[in-house]
């Protein structure tokens, strides 16, 4: 049996420019950070006790006699690629799925890990990642950005580029102290309902076409965000920039916001957040506001009726937390 333990992802700035028709034409980058939540994928090889020959276990339970019978299209074409059958797959996640966090990415990546370790292969994470967009923009056809694969394979606070040719991973070089402030001056709020990402990805893709020049200056605000981090100014900044960037995000199709979302972020705003943005794709999930300490409670106060989520950021990534060889 094989354990693997996968962060999700929260992203700052640059969402939208990790869509390929974009950053293959002008580059792209975003920040984003992993931080204490997690999925966790279980697998082994399913013993041959029983008439069917998988068993696949998340919101519901799968059992099947081929992998062609799988309803899960990330499981069915995982373990159609990489030859797979007879296989116990198990999947639990500390934050509900479609909300924002990057989620089915993460399982991706936490399965395409377990599976080949599975199999007694070792694979680095510039793989794992890279099979992971294969896996979800290819095989399943799923429309979206390739940031969150990335993201959940490596781990940490970084700046993640593309270009036509490839990502590259710079981790964010600030303090400890610095990262801890940044830390303790994000609240994370579930809005109470949840989306499929890919079928607001798919909109944004559409939009983003007539929308070349606020992505263009969205990639800009990497720069300026980036800027604020490593060097001496006050963290307050960054707050107001994830004000402006939300703003610009959310006019690119009205698939993005909603009232109520719109409604929750101001509450947030008159209460003393400085900036704040909805998390992924758009349409629901989760938000993160940036709030100086002591203003939190009234933050805390005015969105009562949403609940409230403490987090810490990791810097680990996908791992294995538990190998034991079954062939």
């Amino acid at each position: 049996m094989i354990i693997t333990q996968t962060p999700f992802r929260m992203s700052f700035f640059g969402g939208g420019t990790d869509f390929p028709d974009f950053y293959n034409k002008y580059g792209g980058s975003v920040i984003s950070t992993t931080f204490d939540k997690y999925c966790i994928v279980s697998v082994g090889y399913l013993p041959r006790f029983f008439e069917y020959k998988n068993q696949i276990t998340y919101s519901i339970i799968e059992r099947t006699k081929t992998v062609d019978e799988i309803k899960h299209p990330a499981v069915r074409n995982a373990l159609k690629y990489l030859e797979m059958n007879e296989i116990r797959l198990d999947y639990t996640a500390d934050l509900p799925a479609r909300s924002g966090l990057g989620t089915s990415s993460s399982f991706a990546v936490g399965m395409l890990y377990a599976l080949y370790a599975l199999q007694g292969k070792y694979v680095d994470k510039t793989k794992l990642a890279k099979d992971a967009i294969y896996l979800e923009r290819t095989l399943c056809k799923e429309s979206g950005g390739i940031q969150d694969q990335i993201a959940a394979a490596f781990g940490g606070f970084n700046r993640i580029n593309f270009t036509s040719d490839g990502f590259s991973v710079a981790p964010i070089v600030i303090s400890n102290e610095r990262k801890q402030l940044l830390n303790e001056n994000l609240m994370l709020f579930f809005t109470g309902f949840t989306r499929y990402s890919h079928e607001v990805s798919t909109l944004q893709e559409q939009a983003t076409k007539n929308k070349t020049a606020q992505l263009k200056e969205m990639l800009s605000l990497v720069d300026e965000a980036e800027k604020i981090l490593v060097s001496e100014s006050n963290l307050d900044e960054f707050g107001k920039l994830l004000d402006y960037t939300w703003k610009l995000k959310r006019g690119i199709t009205k698939s993005i916001s909603t009232d109520f979302i719109d409604s929750m972020y101001e509450k947030a705003i008159k209460a003393g957040a400085l900036g704040g943005k909805l998390l992924g794709a758009g349409g629901g999930g989760f938000f993160v506001f940036y709030v100086e300490k002591d203003k939190q409670e009234n933050v805390r106060k005015i969105l009562n009726d949403f609940m409230y989520v403490p987090f810490k950021f990791e810097s680990e990534g996908t791992k294995i937390n538990f190998y034991k060889a079954e062939k």
